[in-house]
């Protein structure tokens, strides 16, 4: 691991994280960080490539799938964020942190959110820097990446189109993927950050183990499941029988429940 290389993959991802905040400041919204936490990574993925000698096909091949992933996540964010109101998540955060949330959203949001792209961008780093040769372990790897990838865009497409229909306002989405998990969403989401570990792993970086890891822990227990599920009964009462039927993140078939 090249640590000077993953310094400045840092100094850029902070960089871009204050931009962010400036712009919070102009629009006194901080919203806008969710659609910037894909790019993040691509800032990262730059960075590490413009230092290495020369760009391995391993390197091309991570560029481009964290390019199609990072590019499809803040497109999707971006457009059902978009508005002058700030996200009730951040809201919320704003209203724990008042007065000046304005200042402290610099640590609290873009600084929090800059240091932990950096470290899940780890397996970034170890493919953008290997010189090992394209192995089977690299295929397996593109392959859960793109599996997964599929996997969120079909999930999100999915909820799109029902939340679009007014009667589901209060509605709990059961059908297509999600009759099989809560979340398959953030389940494609953690296979395409264990596929990207695969790769790098292809690549000599057992050392990126970390970032597969730590998104895993976000995704079910910090700002995935656990936080959207956190009061979604109190607005959605059928939710109480989907958690009984259905699993919260690896797909299954769903549980049948016996009525109170």
């Amino acid at each position: 691991m090249n640590f000077h290389i993953y310094l400045e993959g840092l100094y850029a991802i902070l960089m871009f994280g204050l931009t962010g905040w400036i712009a919070s400041l102009y629009r006194q919204n901080v919203t806008h960080v969710d659609s910037m936490w894909s790019l993040f990574f691509v800032v990262a993925g730059i960075t590490y490539a413009s230092q290495a000698e020369a760009l391995s096909t391993r390197a091309i091949i991570v560029l481009s799938l964290l390019l199609l992933w990072a590019l499809r996540l803040c497109t999707y964010l971006t457009w059902r964020n978009w508005g002058p109101h700030e996200d009730h998540r951040y809201a919320e955060i704003r209203r724990n942190n008042s007065p000046n949330f304005a200042f402290k959203s610099i640590y609290i949001v873009f600084g929090f959110q800059a240091l932990l792209a950096w470290v899940i961008s780890l397996p970034i780093l170890g493919a953008t820097s290997s010189a090992a040769s394209i192995n089977t372990l690299d295929i397996v790897g593109v392959a859960v990446v793109l599996f997964g990838l599929a996997f969120e865009i079909t999930a999100d497409w999915q909820l799109m189109i029902f939340k679009r229909a007014p009667a589901n306002k209060d509605k709990v989405l059961r059908s297509g993927l999600w009759r099989y998990s809560r979340h398959p969403n953030y389940f494609g989401e953690c296979m395409v950050w264990w596929g990207l570990y695969l790769v790098a792993l292809a690549g000599g970086a057992w050392w990126a183990i970390p970032s597969a890891v730590l998104m895993t822990l976000l995704l079910l227990k910090v700002s995935g499941v656990a936080l959207l599920e956190k009061d979604i009964a109190e607005r959605r009462p059928e939710y109480i029988d989907y958690i009984r039927s259905t699993n919260a993140f690896i797909p299954s078939n769903p549980r049948e429940t016996k009525q109170l």
